[in-house]
C-alpha cells in the first residue's frame, strides 16, 4: 500500500539527517549542507534575536507566541529557487491565515537587503533578517560556504554572503521549513540540502493543517 506523499516527505527528511540527529550541539555551523543537524519534531525553537525589514530588533519567541507559525529559512533575495518558493506562498497565504497561521521568512541578509527585496518582489510573507546567524545556527541548519563558491558568487553575480563573526567564513542556511506551535515547539520540519528541492505550497498547507 502506498504511503501518503506528505508522510514520505517527512520520512525522507528525517532519513537525510538520521546519522547526525543525536549531535549534542546543534548550534555548531556544519562544514556542508549535507551535515547540518536541524531541530527535530518535539524540540523547542531558540529565542533568537532578529531584525525587521525596517531594522528594528524583534524576538522570535515573542513573534511565535502570537499564533502558530510557518517558519521558512531561505538563502537570500538573490536566490531564484528561494524567490520561487516564497512567491508560491501567495496561493496558500489565505488558507493558512484562515487556519490561524502566520508566515515568517528568515534569511542571513541585512535589513537593507530585505527592504530592497520587498520593494522588488512585493512578497506578502513577513521577511526577517538574521545577520548575526542566531536563528540559523540555533535551528541547526547553518553551513560554511567553500571559499571558491563564495568567490564565484561575488565575481559572477556580485553576491556578498554573510560572514560568521568568529571565523570570518561565509555561512548560508540549508533551505528549511519549520512549523511551530505557540509554545515554540517544532511540530513539523522539512530540511533538504539540495537547494533546488523545495516543499511545494500544497504540501506545506497540508502539513500545517495536520499540525493543528
Amino acid at each position: 500500500m502506498k504511503q501518503p506523499l506528505l508522510v514520505v516527505i517527512v520520512i525522507l527528511t528525517i532519513g537525510l539527517f538520521s546519522n547526525t540527529s543525536n549531535a549534542l550541539d546543534r548550534t555548531q555551523i556544519a562544514e556542508s549542507a549535507e551535515n547540518v543537524t536541524p531541530l527535530l519534531i518535539g524540540q523547542s525553537a531558540p529565542n533568537s534575536k532578529l531584525q525587521t525589514v525596517e531594522g528594528d530588533p524583534v524576538s522570535l519567541k515573542a513573534l511565535t507566541m502570537e499564533k502558530p507559525t510557518v517558519l521558512i529559512f531561505y538563502r537570500g533575495g538573490w536566490c531564484p529557487y528561494c524567490n520561487r518558493q516564497l512567491a508560491g506562498l501567495k496561493d496558500i497565504e489565505g488558507p493558512l491565515d484562515e487556519l490561524g497561521y502566520q508566515i515568517l521568512a528568515i534569511s542571513p541578509e541585512t535589513p537593507a537587503q530585505l527592504q530592497q527585496q520587498k520593494l522588488q518582489t512585493k512578497f506578502t510573507v513577513r521577511l526577517l533578517a538574521d545577520p548575526d546567524l542566531e536563528a540559523i545556527s540555533g535551528f541547526g541548519i547553518g553551513f560554511y560556504v567553500p571559499n571558491e563558491t563564495r568567490t564565484k558568487y561575488k565575481t559572477n553575480w556580485d553576491i556578498n554572503l554573510n560572514n560568521e563573526k568568529a571565523t570570518g567564513r561565509a555561512v548560508l542556511p540549508a533551505p528549511a521549513v519549520f512549523i511551530l506551535d505557540t509554545t515554540g515547539k517544532v511540530v513539523f520540519s522539512y530540511v533538504n540540502p539540495n537547494i533546488k528541492t523545495r516543499l511545494s505550497p500544497e504540501l506545506l498547507y497540508q502539513a500545517a493543517k495536520l499540525s493543528l
